[in-house]
């Protein structure tokens, strides 16, 4: 199973993403880590993604997908229904976890976060370009990272 942990910049994918994939042995990575430099300096900037922009960093994640043979846990921010249909590939074994916070508890966590490209000042951009899942597994963000995996596992009919 490849489960992607999907929501806005700042609702805790990554740091919810990795203690859920060491609760259950899977392997772990985040989609932060496959954009393209100049995605990167475009958000460092305050500048938002175009498709154009996020579609080799997409490429690169459906190639991770397509390469995996053991379960995963993927955190990535998958914001559009085509995203999401083209990261899934049509395999059944891909499912996604939707992380959701109000603006103000993520705008709270972007402005904390020290370090990281992807700061404030995309969130309005990324609430923008959100489209809310149908059929993915809603998961608060506003909890603790230690409750939010505890809350896919059991959605997800997990065993730790």
């Amino acid at each position: 199973m490849i489960v992607i942990i999907m929501g806005v910049s700042g609702v805790g994918k990554t740091t919810a993403g990795a203690i859920l994939a060491e609760r259950l042995g899977w392997g772990f990575h985040d989609a932060d880590d496959f954009h393209p430099k100049g995605n990167i300096e475009k958000m460092k900037a305050g500048v938002p993604l175009t498709d154009d922009d996020r579609l080799p960093w997409l490429a690169a994640l459906r190639g991770l997908i397509r390469s995996q043979d053991a379960d995963m846990v993927l955190a990535c921010s998958a914001l559009k229904q085509s995203y999401r249909d083209y990261l899934g590939d049509g395999r059944p074994d891909v499912v996604f976890v939707y992380l959701k916070g109000d603006a103000s508890l993520v705008e709270k966590r972007l402005g904390g976060r020290e370090g990281h490209f992807a700061g404030p000042g995309i969130l309005e951009s990324q609430l923008a370009d959100l489209e809310e899942p149908e059929g993915a597994l809603v998961v608060d963000a506003s909890p603790a990272p230690e409750s939010i995996a505890g809350e896919i596992i059991k959605g997800l009919g997990l065993k730790p």
